[in-house]
């Protein structure tokens, strides 16, 4: 069975930076994809970055050259780093295959961007 927790969400400047963290299962480090989503208030959940177990990364157009997704297999964690944060980038991120499996949602953490 595979659990996701994610952490790192918070009240961030615009402009400023944050690094979130998937703590998962091994057997969620063995897919052949992974990736960060996000959820902003009143809109669906979007895929931001993905990662291929063969280490290639892809990015949606409003965070490309912003955002870096990685992963650490000894530590099984999968990061996001998140820098020139915007207030469109208010939302609540998540972790999870892609394409993701619905049984796999965590709660999420929330990213809150504003002055």
């Amino acid at each position: 069975q595979v659990q996701l927790v994610e952490s790192g969400g918070g009240l961030v400047q615009p402009g400023g930076s944050l690094r979130l963290s998937c703590a998962a299962s091994v057997t969620f480090f063995s897919l052949n994809a992974v990736g960060w989503y996000r959820q902003a208030p009143g809109k669906q959940r979007e895929l931001v970055a993905t990662l291929t177990f063969g280490g290639r990364s892809y990015y949606a157009d409003s965070v490309k050259g912003r955002f870096t997704i990685s992963r650490d297999n000894a530590k099984r964690t999968l990061y996001l780093q998140m820098n020139s944060l915007k207030p469109d980038d208010t939302a609540v991120f998540y972790c999870n295959s892609d394409p993701p499996v619905g049984q796999w949602w965590g709660r999420g953490t929330q990213v809150t961007v504003s002055s």
